[in-house]
C-alpha cells in the first residue's frame, strides 16, 4: 500500500499487517484529530490540513509511531506543534499586510494631494519641523517634483527626500496609521533652517 501526499511525495512501501495498524488509528482518531486542528487555528479546513500531514507523517514513520504506546497522542502533538507554525506563519503575512495597508493609506493621504479642506491631514503637517513641513506642502498641495522643491528651498535632492520621508512618518503616526518601523535613514545633512 502507497500513500500520496499533498506535495506528491509517496510515503515508503508498508506491508498490509502494518498498514491495518495505521488505518485502525486514523479511522477512530481522525474526526477528533481535525477538532483539535481546527480548535487551535480556527479553520475546519486549515484543521483538516493539519491532520492529514500529520497523519501522512505518522505514516511515513509508522515503524516507530506504530510502536509507541499512543501513537494518537503522537498525531495530535504533531497537529498541536504545526498549529503554532501555522498561526505564526498567519501572523507574519498580516502584520506584512497591515505594513503594505498603511503605507498605501499614507501614500494615497500624501500622493493624492489632500483637499485643502482635508484639515487632519494639514493640521498634521503644521506640527512638522519647518522643513519637513516646507517640503510636504510643496510636494503634495502643489505637486512639486524633488527638483523644484529643492529649487525653491535651495536644497540638495537628497536633503528634500530625507525631509519627505521623515515628514510622511510623522504625519502617518499623528493620523494614527503608524506605518512600521523602517530603518532610520542617515541625518540630514546640515542646511540652514530658513
Amino acid at each position: 500500500m502507497r500513500v500520496r501526499g499533498v506535495d506528491g511525495s509517496t510515503a515508503p512501501e508498508v506491508d498490509d499487517d502494518v498498514a491495518s495498524g495505521f488505518d485502525e488509528l486514523y479511522r477512530d482518531d481522525w474526526s477528533a484529530v481535525v477538532a483539535l486542528g481546527w480548535s487551535l487555528v480556527g479553520t475546519r479546513t486549515a484543521g483538516e490540513e493539519l491532520a492529514q500531514d500529520a497523519f501522512l507523517d505518522a505514516y511515513r514513520r509508522w515503524d516507530h509511531v506504530g510502536a509507541l504506546d499512543n501513537p494518537g497522542a503522537w498525531v495530535r502533538r504533531a497537529v498541536a506543534n504545526r498549529a503554532v507554525s501555522h498561526r505564526r506563519h498567519l501572523r507574519v503575512m498580516d502584520r506584512g499586510a497591515e505594513r503594505l495597508a498603511t503605507e498605501a493609506r499614507v501614500r494615497q493621504a500624501a500622493a493624492g494631494a489632500p483637499p485643502e479642506d482635508d484639515e487632519d491631514f494639514w493640521a498634521a503637517v503644521r506640527t512638522l519641523p519647518a522643513r519637513q513641513a516646507q517640503c510636504v506642502a510643496l510636494r503634495y498641495l502643489e505637486d512639486r517634483s524633488i527638483d523644484d522643491i529643492a529649487l525653491v528651498l535651495e536644497l540638495r535632492p537628497p536633503t528634500v527626500r530625507v525631509h519627505l520621508m521623515r515628514g510622511r512618518r510623522a504625519i502617518a503616526r499623528h493620523l494614527g496609521l503608524d506605518p512600521a518601523p523602517t530603518p532610520t535613514p542617515a541625518p540630514a545633512p546640515e542646511e540652514d533652517e530658513r
